[in-house]
Formats: C-alpha cells, sequence, structure tokens
C-alpha cells in the first residue's frame, strides 16, 4: 500500500504543485486537496497518511501572514486535524503553511496542547521579501520524521515575514530543552551567522521546528523548490547529484508512513 498525502491547496496558495511533486517523487500518492471540500466534506482528513500545508499567499496575507488560513482550519477542522495527529499520522507546513501552523497553535504544541499559539512568523529585519538559498543546519537530537539522516542542506527562502519571534524567554529556553528546534540558518560551514545567512533575523537562527512527538514540523524554507539539480543556483558550474536534497525530507515522511500502514 502507497502512503497518501495530502497537499492542501486554495485561496492564495501556490506552491501546492511543486510540494505534490516532491512527495510523488518521495513515492507517496499525493493529492492536491482544495480546503472547502475538507470543510463541507467531500475529502477526508483521515482517508490520508500525511496533511502537507504549502507555501503561497493564502488569503493575501490578510491581517498577517497565515492567520486566516490558520482560522479556516482551526475553527473547521480542527478535531479533525486532532484526531489526524492522535492517530500518529504526519503533518509538514512550508513557509506560509508554517506561519499558519505556528497561528492555530500545532506548533510547538507543548505538553500535546495543539491549540495554543506560542510563537509567531512576523516581518523581516530587510524590510522586505527575500528570494534567497540559505544552508540550514539540523539540531543534534531532534526527534523530527523528516529530518531524518539530514546534518545540513541547502535550500531557497521566498518569503516577506519569515522572521521566527519568541517573546517569553522561558518558551525559547524550551524550546532548546525539548529539541524541538530542528533547522537553524548558518553559514556554508555550519556556523550559525548574521544577515544575509539568516535571511530574516530569526531569534537564535531558528528556520524550523516540531512537535515534541517529531511528527508535527514546520520550517520557512522551501524543500520542495529542490528536487532536481537543474533548480541549484550553480547547476551549470558544480557537478551535483540529479536528485535534489530537498527530497530526502519527504522521503522520510514516505517511509516512515509506510512502516505503519
Amino acid at each position: 500500500m502507497t502512503p497518501k498525502a495530502l497537499v492542501l491547496t486554495g485561496y492564495g496558495i501556490n506552491c501546492d504543485m511543486e510540494l505534490a511533486h516532491a512527495f510523488k517523487l518521495a513515492g507517496a500518492d499525493a493529492e492536491r486537496v482544495h480546503l472547502t471540500d475538507l470543510i463541507n466534506g467531500t475529502k477526508k482528513l483521515s482517508d490520508f497518511h500525511i496533511l502537507a500545508l504549502p507555501g503561497g499567499f493564502s488569503f493575501g496575507d490578510d491581517i498577517a501572514s497565515g492567520k486566516v488560513l490558520a482560522n479556516m482550519i482551526k475553527y473547521n477542522l480542527g478535531e479533525q486535524v486532532g484526531d489526524f495527529i492522535d492517530s500518529g499520522k504526519l503533518i509538514i507546513g512550508i513557509c506560509n503553511g508554517f506561519q499558519a501552523m505556528v497561528k492555530m497553535g500545532l506548533l510547538p504544541a507543548f505538553d500535546s496542547d495543539y491549540t495554543t499559539q506560542e510563537v509567531t512568523l512576523t516581518f523581516n529585519d530587510s524590510g522586505r521579501f527575500e528570494d534567497r538559498w540559505v544552508h540550514l543546519r539540523a539540531s543534534a537530537g531532534s526527534k523530527c520524521v523528516f529530518t531524518k539522516g539530514i546534518n545540513s542542506i541547502y535550500l531557497p527562502v521566498r518569503h516577506g515575514e519569515g522572521k521566527f519571534v519568541v517573546k517569553n524567554p522561558q518558551v525559547l529556553s524550551r524550546l532548546k530543552k525539548n529539541n524541538h528546534i530542528v533547522f537553524r540558518y548558518a553559514d556554508r560551514d555550519g556556523n550559525l551567522a548574521g544577515y544575509p545567512h539568516n535571511p530574516n533575523g530569526s531569534e537564535d537562527n531558528i528556520a524550523g521546528i516540531c512537535d515534541e512527538t517529531g511528527r508535527v514540523f514546520g520550517m520557512m524554507p522551501h524543500p520542495e523548490a529542490f528536487t532536481h539539480r537543474t533548480n541549484h543556483p550553480s547547476w551549470t558550474r558544480e557537478e551535483l547529484p540529479e536528485e535534489g536534497a530537498g527530497v530526502a525530507i519527504f522521503r522520510n515522511a514516505v517511509e516512515y508512513a509506510t512502516e505503519r500502514l
């Protein structure tokens, strides 16, 4: 049996085709499903094994990036999402999807509370949209299912509100202590560094976090945008593997889901 990945689409989401393609390359049966079809019951979340929230500009970034999408999901599908997590399934949110996840409380989900917002993502320190490639350093000890075997990775960012913010020092301390931090922005040598290596000014260079189980994961950079060597900015100058490094993130998810079918 092949794991089924639901890739959300609709209302300004625009990275769904890329994300579905990445999951298909990794071996999943990926289906793009409109948010309305989930809300009205035409499609059932319980029929899938992986839920993916893509990047884009959901609801035109009205109020704040991801906030309207977060509320649409939380107040229409919150119980279904909770059951999905409780059943041991996987969720990934990328860029705008990550923004929605933190704003609906799916991350970091301290004490398995998937409803309370503890952190946020806001305007880049540069005051402009950042479209560049960045180096990410994986955190040792992370339980994240999606990043198994990955120590570092080079991926693109494209966002205007990607700054990870934690107002409560105790929350940041807990993120570190309980290994919620999955990726940090770094230079090419793996050292934490400022702009442009950290493209948005994220606190503690945080680029991605997971819940305590490692099955719910969000990140700002786009792994689905590096699935083939020709996606890489230096592909004409460097000898690169045919498969882009981003596929590994989705293959980890598919392998995990396959083992539990």
